[in-house]
């Protein structure tokens, strides 16, 4: 009864039963996974955490790395470098120092206490995320602090094992029963790229150079080679292929980074970074998403499957107050720099709360640890238990969290959840400012439905006092405009007031449903030229037609006749929008309007033109009335 068809029976029928279970009861899926893999591991016995099948699982992780890199362009990473650096290196930092004192107390040398220190500084990424994303909480001030901590540590896992040789006392591997070394639940595909590797035997400076070219070839790769990639799949008119390149990217990056020492995760969440602005990160997003979900899951299953119930009932009591001693310390120090770093009330709580686990790869510094022989065997069985506890209590501490969030009050910075849409229209709005009301208002009295959508509370607020009907929510997300409707509209006004946020959605939107018709507003010219590539039927300029009108008046006030100013109007605006078609194609993003030399010469020669076309269209009109 150890096939693999039976294993997967068993895998997925614990999960059909004990998440949506768990979901019911307000729990989370997170915890429904893991007492499903508890239920069917170590209390029934039914199955055992095989080594093979928590590497599959873990590119569960690998996955949800790589779709958060999707979600952050460059410049939204490096504008996040102050928290990743102040707020997520002050909590490795004062973590690993504090859980280093206090096994030093507890007896332990400082070589020790510090490789300790360092296992339990990092979170669960899995967990985290997940639980924050599932409770729509990955945009408040806490969750966005708790994601830059995350991020963080998984790259401080580099320098930690780059350290933890350096700490070896010479202590015998501890083997398992087969002869095998032990290893942590999860070593994040360390041992299966080692008989591989391209590093093994090189000296330090050969290490960082291939190191350092594996990370090029993501970048350049990423830059270079995904469009023609992408193009040339797209020509083969076949869905799954899409799916195939998608899988291919993230399983051949992960190897690829098993293969010099590096975390799978680490890379797979740079090459997302580097493919954030491509015209294909939804169709990514959504051929990843299904399988990340997944193997998620199989992965908690795995973490609640692997804990040893005999090696925890030589020590309950001392494994529990370890568990619980990491948690408090860890959590104490969490909320100390959440108040340092500004946050305050429920988003501190969420904060510190979220992070207060161990991680996922305390698995993989344990067992690299224990291969070096910086940790005995029993201490590391130990450190395995409290690691995969410690993440069994997460769900409990997001419980905790939801407690003490109801006994707080709201918060300004607070984001709520997004309204439950339950109407439909024909014609979607997207943002109801100034812009978006006066659409609003037209469509409505020519007797149309419309549905709004603005993640301006304030606005949807002060909007329902006036009798129009709104919905609070993120209209780039595309389970809200599935929710509208999109799938049966026949337009989509996008008026928000973020010009960023307004080329997403129209491009979302276009890949959702090419056939849609998209009416768009545009900051300024350079921004009709990304909203034309993101492929927009009707752009407008939020001030072009009130400058137009402005113009004519001025017209009509030095010395042209009203007819002559209406004709002047009329021509400049059909010239600009010539304009505009010719200048989006030499326009490029990548190079600043100062320095596009071709796109500067093009401009004065159109506006040369513009000068001649209105004397003309002036002086022909006037011989003729």
């Amino acid at each position: 009864m150890d096939t693999f068809l039976f294993q997967a029976t068993i895998y997925l029928l614990a999960a059909v039963i004990a998440v949506p279970v768990a979901a019911r009861l307000g729990l989370g899926s997170v915890l429904g996974y893991l007492v499903a893999g508890l239920i069917i591991g170590p209390v029934l016995g039914i199955v055992a955490a095989t080594e093979d099948l928590q590497h599959f699982a873990e590119f569960g992780v690998v996955m949800m790395l790589f779709l958060i890199g999707l979600e952050l362009e460059p410049r939204a990473l490096w504008d996040m470098r102050h928290r990743l650096i102040g707020l997520g290196g002050l909590q490795v930092t004062l973590t690993t120092l504090a859980i280093m004192a206090a096994s030093m107390a507890l007896g332990l040398d400082w070589a020790t206490g510090l490789a300790v220190g360092m296992i339990f500084a990092l979170s669960s990424t899995a967990i985290v995320l997940q639980t924050l994303s599932e409770k729509g909480l990955m945009q408040t001030g806490g969750g966005r602090s708790a994601f830059s901590v995350l991020l963080t540590q998984d790259i401080a896992v580099i320098p930690m094992l780059i350290l933890l040789p350096l700490l070896a006392h010479g202590f015998e591997p501890t083997l398992n029963a087969d002869g095998s070394i032990l290893r942590g639940g999860d070593d994040h595909g360390a041992g299966h790229g080692a008989s591989m590797s391209l590093v093994e035997g090189l000296p330090g400076w050969g290490v960082a150079l291939v190191t350092l070219g594996a990370v090029a070839l993501i970048i350049l790769g990423g830059v270079y080679g995904a469009r023609p990639l992408f193009r040339f799949i797209n020509a083969s008119r076949l869905p799954e292929m899409f799916t195939a390149v998608a899988l291919l990217i993230v399983v051949g990056i992960g190897f690829l980074m098993m293969l010099v020492g590096l975390s799978p995760a680490l890379g797979t969440f740079l090459a997302g970074v580097v493919l954030a602005n491509s015209e294909f990160r939804h169709q990514l997003e959504s051929d990843v998403e299904p399988f990340k979900g997944l193997l998620l899951g199989l992965f908690f299953i795995t973490v609640g499957a692997g804990i040893n119930f005999g090696a925890f009932l030589t020590a309950p009591f001392v494994i529990l107050a370890m568990t619980l001693g990491v948690i408090l310390l860890k959590g104490t120090i969490l909320f100390v720099l959440g108040w340092l770093f500004g946050l305050r009330g429920r988003q501190q709580w969420l904060f510190t709360l979220s992070l207060a686990q161990a991680g996922e790869f305390g698995f993989v510094l344990i067992s690299f640890s224990l291969q070096q022989g910086v940790l005995t065997g029993t201490l590391g069985q130990r450190l395995l238990l409290v690691v995969a506890l410690s993440m069994l209590i997460t769900p409990l501490l997001f419980i905790l969290y939801e407690w003490l969030s109801a006994r707080l009050a709201a918060e300004p910075d607070d984001t709520p959840e997004d309204d439950e849409i339950d109407e439909k229209g024909t014609v979607l709005i997207a943002g109801i400012g100034r812009f978006g009301q006066i659409v609003n208002r037209m469509v409505q009295s020519a007797g149309f439905k419309t549905v709004v959508i603005d993640n301006d509370l304030k606005t949807i607020q002060l909007m329902r006092q006036f009798g129009f009907k709104g919905f609070f929510g993120d209209p780039t997300r595309p389970e809200l405009l599935h929710a509208a409707g999109i799938d049966d509209a026949k337009v989509l006004v996008v008026a928000l007031d973020d010009p960023a946020a307004t080329t997403k959605l129209v491009a979302l939107a276009k890949q959702l449903r090419p056939e849609l018709h998209v009416v768009a507003r545009a900051r300024d010219r350079t921004h009709v030229y990304a909203l034309y590539q993101a492929k927009a039927d009707d752009i407008v300029r939020e001030l072009f037609d009130s400058s137009l009108r402005a113009g004519r008046y001025v017209l009509e006030n030095i010395g042209l006749s009203e007819y002559e100013a209406a004709v002047a109007q009329e021509t400049f605006f059909h010239h600009d929008r010539h304009t505009v078609r010719e200048l989006a194609a030499l326009w490029d993003p990548k190079i600043p309007t100062a320095q596009n030399e071709a796109y500067i010469a093009r401009a004065r020669e159109l506006e040369k033109d513009l000068e001649t076309a209105l004397l003309t269209a002036i002086d022909t009109k006037s011989d003729a009335a």
